[in-house]
């Protein structure tokens, strides 16, 4: 009996889709990690805005997907709704979070709330660690998910945005730019990247390793991560204390009441040694750490 193998370009792309989402099931399964990344197109039936439907649909897959990437705890609880700033808190650890959802990737800056309250949330240790969810909207599946901790959050990497016109509904009004572009890699913590889940242990390996930084203050918690966001640009695992130099001028405008920015570049790195993230090779040489 001849079986014809002849396939189109559609149906060979169709299968191909097919082998490889059995495999990641296949995959899932075996290193323990619960791959369900679609959104319950059902629960948006009853809403027109395309904003109602994707705030229902991201909000109810994190309801019922999300864990604590700080402790133990496979799930969080949504806050009471119309409470602002957290969406979410973990019912063991009590982290708050706050969602950041949109169609397409985060770019340098994401629009956050109004610029004073954030600044003094910096200041008084009670901002929220920040969850980031990219779906497709096409497929209405998640694409990717990272979580930046609030150890990572400084006044640095928070911009303030022009006052809303006269003619605006909120006159005068100050929102705010979170800037992911001046945080170090290491502080986006991926949850899922590229329609893959990460495994729940090496997301929380990557949480633990610089929560070292909330024995930091403020200050010095701003100023490490900024001296790491200099390192993780200069893309190489080894450099020199010349290139951290090389950053100096955006450092001291970072910190413009610092007018010692060497010094306080080489104390980071002594700090960013002591915890293990950074080596230190002599004659002015280092090496990140691996994870």
């Amino acid at each position: 009996m001849f079986i014809s193998l002849a396939f189109t370009v559609v149906e060979f792309n169709h299968l191909g889709m097919l082998l490889k989402r059995s495999l990641d099931h296949h995959l899932s399964i075996i290193f323990g990690i619960l791959v369900e990344l679609a959104l319950r197109t059902d629960l948006a039936k009853g809403y027109r805005s395309f904003s109602q439907r994707a705030r229902i649909l991201t909000e109810t897959w994190a309801r019922e997907n999300l864990y604590c990437p700080a402790c133990p705890s496979d799930s969080l609880q949504p806050t009471p709704s119309g409470k602002r700033v957290i969406d979410f808190t973990c019912p063991s650890c009590e982290e708050a979070y706050q969602l950041k959802s949109q169609s397409h990737p985060f770019g340098y800056r994401v629009m956050n709330s109004a610029y004073e309250p954030k600044i003094e949330a910096i200041r008084n240790g009670t901002v929220p660690n920040f969850l980031f969810l990219h779906y497709n909207p096409d497929a209405l599946v998640v694409s990717d998910l990272f979580v930046v901790p609030k150890h990572f959050i400084s006044e640095s990497i928070i911009e303030k945005r022009k006052p809303l016109s006269k003619n605006a509904r909120r006159s005068g009004w100050v929102g705010s730019n979170i800037l992911l572009g001046n945080l170090p890699l290491d502080a986006r913590i991926s949850i899922v990247k590229d329609g893959r889940e990460i495994p729940k242990t090496v997301v929380r390996e990557s949480w633990k390793r610089f929560t070292f930084l909330r024995e930091q203050s403020v200050y010095s918690r701003g100023w490490l991560t900024d001296v790491l966001a200099s390192i993780r640009q200069l893309e190489r695992e080894t450099f020199t204390l010349a290139d951290v130099y090389a950053f100096e001028k955006k450092l001291a405008k970072l910190h413009p009441n610092n007018k010692h920015i060497r010094p306080k570049i080489r104390q980071q790195l002594q700090v960013l040694r002591d915890h293990g993230i950074i080596e230190f090779l002599g004659k002015g040489s280092y090496r990140i750490r691996k994870s």
